[in-house]
């Protein structure tokens, strides 16, 4: 039987609004519960207690409806740390965080978690959660360390969900990612083209991406915030996918 998984991507922003101005992360998680997803890839997410909460961002949003969840603290700085993370229904079979930073600048990490399906632990899928540089130069090395990475730790047989904010404004991440893994992009294979997603207000640019492999692509949107308060910088993704 196959199982579905519903899959959000979004840049929270650390709970800021586009702005910076507002603190908007209890309307960020109205709206992720709202979507109904099973595993939620988040980047720029707080991972300390310092801000206006007494526990991290992820363990906020999380709260009682995801479970599971987990972190890969990226940027440290005087006032805390933040970094991706992955929220799931399912539990984690086991998860990494890898420092794929290519400058120090710029502090980014890939967050691998691991979940099986529900009745059978043999069938593993793998989430990749990604927040890449904002210059090509340093992308183009990280893109060609996660395809290391994947060829070396992911088997070709297993799922593969790799999602986030690849900062991929000129559209090049697909050929290595497809040329070298095999990997096909949501809204490229269902609707012709990259979802624009920032920023937010009037998105131009193609930023967020939702990459997929070994599972079946059965619905895919990119979640307009027209009818929402005040959220991120970004739009989020949703995608369902089928596996066995």
């Amino acid at each position: 039987m196959q199982q579905v998984i519903k899959v959000l991507s979004y840049n929270i922003h650390k709970g800021m609004n586009m702005s910076n101005r507002k603190w908007v992360l209890d309307n960020i998680r109205r709206f992720i519960r709202k979507t109904g997803a099973d595993i939620v890839f988040l980047q720029e997410v707080a991972g300390d207690a310092r801000r206006k909460i007494d526990v991290s961002q992820f363990e906020y949003l999380a709260d009682s409806v995801w479970q599971h969840y987990a972190y890969g603290k990226n940027a440290v700085y005087d006032a805390g740390h933040h970094g991706n993370a992955i929220l799931s229904k399912f539990p984690f079979i086991n998860w990494c965080n890898r420092d794929i930073s290519t400058n120090r600048f710029e502090n980014r990490g890939l967050l691998h978690g691991v979940i099986a399906s529900e009745g059978k632990p043999e069938q593993q899928c793998h989430l990749l959660c990604v927040h890449l540089d904002l210059f090509e130069a340093g992308r183009r090395k990280q893109l060609q360390g996660i395809c290391r990475y994947v060829q070396e730790q992911i088997p070709e047989s297993a799922g593969l969900i790799i999602a986030g904010d690849m900062n991929d404004w000129l559209k090049n991440a697909s050929r290595l990612l497809t040329g070298q893994l095999g990997l096909q992009e949501a809204f490229k294979v269902a609707k012709g083209r990259y979802a624009r997603t920032f920023p937010a207000i009037f998105p131009l640019l193609s930023l967020d991406r939702i990459y997929f492999r070994n599972c079946h692509l059965l619905h895919c949107e990119r979640i307009s915030l027209v009818n929402e308060p005040q959220l991120s910088d970004h739009l989020p993704l949703m995608a369902d996918f089928g596996y066995r």
